[in-house]
């Protein structure tokens, strides 16, 4: 072989060697290349998780700092009872009233039982106006004061009127009553109605009126029944209603007076029972409807 061709294929594997250290460079350079968006991938992934991590870690913390700034809400609380007194109750009508409507009675009243006045309280006046030969005329009076206390289950008003619809409802449905009719009665407390009916007695016939008001958490019943005796004529019953709406009305003025609201229409010597925590139970034994006609008739 001649030296120029020596030459000429040296050359040409050096030129050889060369290529193929370049095509090695530019194979690692690719795949220098092709690692870098697979890092940039992963990172990126890596600093999502971060991210949510954190962002559900403050609402974690957002939720539970809601939770515990979050206060139980507050029972609700009955309303607490107006009126905290009772008036005396022989005292709750003027001596006016008194001396048209029994004007026979003694000037004081006879009180009825109670175990707490301030609860409850009751007064009583009979009348018999004496004729001779001519008969004789019966009247008989009676006021009841009830009182409500409000409890944990509910308030004074609510048990008052409850306790004042009850008593209309009893009265209505007296033994005997005949002839039975009810009214509204305006101006008299928060609630008023007068139940009227005739009454036959061995003694004569009968004329009941019964008055039932309510104010607040007090029920004021006021019985009023008159007689013409031993042959004398029988009252007028529109009279006798008339005469116990005014008693109510100065009863129930009374009672607002008592615990400091209004001018009573009482006499000047009414003075209110100290105010106590009993409370009269919901459904009395014995309404004073009731003790009043069995009065009336021991009276007569």
């Amino acid at each position: 072989m001649s030296e120029g061709t020596m030459q000429r294929r040296a050359q040409r594997d050096d030129q050889r060697a060369r290529r193929t250290m370049r095509a090695g460079g530019l194979n690692r350079l690719l795949a220098a290349a092709a690692a870098v968006p697979v890092m940039l991938i992963a990172a990126g992934c890596s600093s999502g998780s971060d991210s949510g991590s954190g962002n559900d870690s403050g609402a974690a913390q957002k939720s539970g700092g809601a939770s515990a700034s979050t206060s139980p809400s507050a029972e609700p609380t009955v309303q607490a009872a107006a009126y905290g007194a009772l008036p005396e109750a022989c005292g709750v009508l003027s001596k006016k009233t008194l001396t048209a409507l029994v004007p026979k009675a003694p000037a004081k009243g006879k009180e009825g039982a109670s175990s707490d006045t301030a609860a409850r309280a009751s007064c009583s006046w009979s009348s018999l106006d004496n004729n001779g030969v001519k008969g004789s005329q019966f009247r008989w009076l009676n006021v009841s004061l009830v009182r409500f206390e409000t409890d944990a289950a509910s308030s004074g008003e609510q048990q008052a009127q409850e306790y004042y619809a009850k008593q209309v409802q009893d009265v209505a449905a007296t033994a005997g009553a005949k002839n039975p009719k009810s009214q509204a009665v305006a101006g008299t407390g928060d609630q008023a109605t007068t139940v009227r009916y005739d009454l036959k007695k061995s003694e004569g016939a009968f004329k009941q009126q019964t008055v039932v008001s309510r104010v607040e958490n007090v029920v004021v019943t006021v019985d009023y029944n008159g007689a013409g005796l031993a042959g004398d004529k029988t009252p007028d019953a529109a009279a006798l209603v008339k005469s116990a709406e005014l008693a109510a009305k100065e009863a129930v003025a009374a009672v607002e007076t008592a615990n400091g609201e209004g001018a009573g229409g009482g006499s000047s010597s009414t003075t209110p029972s100290k105010p106590s925590s009993t409370a009269p139970s919901k459904s009395p034994s014995k309404s004073p409807s009731a003790s009043a006609s069995a009065s009336a008739a021991k009276k007569s």
